[in-house]
């Protein structure tokens, strides 16, 4: 399984700023050595270019420039710096290259940060520069169809549980129905102005464990009766846990373990191949947030080796051993 990075891009944040910046390293210690068979491959920059199939040229340039007005770099949250810019294309970047792998060869693939769903295409928000998700979507679109001339447009889902709606994601492809937007999440939470996915799953504060997963079941078998996608880009944010700071949800360990399962479990069943983001997570505890995200490559790493192995036995992601061809 490959995973990219760009922790190594460190934003100057000012003392007592409420991102946890620093939990993206502590992910790739712990991966490195808890998963080592797990391969982390530094980040490439996204170009112009490829920002540009979702963004308008103005904004990217001012980005790069660092002559955003005042309100809009305090919508993004971020103070501009020539690091924020650059971490901001490989955030980006990451997603497209976790993207090409698993085009190129099925399985799962990951971005260590990104799930960047708050940019819109021409502004910021909420923590996001640009939105991985929907430049990557659009990238493997025109891949696809250079390598497949006469095969349609690729069908992308995009399946999106942090805690907070996917608004930038769904404003983005409001009208695009080759592109599917799934987002569950607070009912109340931010943002407190909505855009309309193509199928929201509300949830109140204080859904726990089992109100969750059951709204998850119904809403991946809703999915399958509307759109039969090709790429699967799973946003699994660590912020529905219940020790969330911005989070609140009540979800445990074991709760987001299950999630993710249903969601690679969902995909493997289709053979989709799967890029997945780590998105939110601003736990009290900084290593419980980095729990929820090591768990989620644990499971992820038990389905890639269906892929890897897939006419043998393989281990799967409860321990036990099952025929991979279901």
């Amino acid at each position: 399984m490959h995973a990219f990075y760009a922790d190594h891009f460190v934003l100057p944040l000012p003392q007592g700023h409420r991102f946890p910046m620093a939990k993206y390293a502590r992910l790739r210690e712990r991966l490195a050595a808890e998963l080592p068979d797990i391969a982390l491959n530094e980040a490439l920059p996204a170009t112009d270019g490829e920002l540009a199939l979702v963004h308008t040229p103005a904004y990217i340039a001012a980005v790069a420039q660092g002559t955003l007005p005042p309100a809009a770099q305090r919508e993004i949250g971020f103070p501009w710096s020539p690091a924020m810019a650059e971490r901001a294309r490989r955030s980006v970047g990451a997603t497209l290259q976790a993207c090409r792998h698993v085009m190129a060869h099925g399985g799962i693939a990951a971005n260590l940060a990104g799930g960047t769903h708050h940019a819109h295409a021409d502004k910021g928000g909420g923590f996001c520069v640009f939105n991985d998700f929907a430049v990557a979507a659009r990238l493997m679109q025109a891949e696809h169809a250079r390598l497949h001339r006469g095969r349609g447009t690729l069908r992308v889902v995009i399946v999106d549980l942090d805690v907070h709606q996917g608004n930038g994601t769904a404003r983005i492809f409001a009208n695009d129905p080759s592109v599917f937007t799934l987002s569950m999440h607070g009912a109340k939470n931010f943002p407190f102005r909505k855009e309309p996915s193509d199928l929201d799953v509300e949830l109140p504060d204080g859904c726990g464990d089992d109100e969750y997963l059951a709204a998850l079941d119904h809403a991946l078998d809703e999915l399958s009766h509307r759109f039969e996608p090709e790429l699967v880009l799973y946003l699994a944010g660590a912020d529905p846990h219940e020790g969330d700071r911005l989070g609140r949800l009540r979800l445990s360990f074991d709760g987001l373990e299950a999630r993710d399962r249903r969601v690679m479990d969902w995909a493997w069943q289709r053979r989709l191949p799967v890029a997945m983001a780590m998105g939110g997570g601003y736990g009290h505890d900084l290593e419980a947030t980095v729990a929820v995200q090591v768990n989620t490559y644990r499971v992820a790493r038990a389905y890639q080796r269906r892929w890897t192995a897939p006419t043998a036995a393989t281990e799967g992601v409860d321990g036990r051993w099952h025929n991979a061809r279901p």
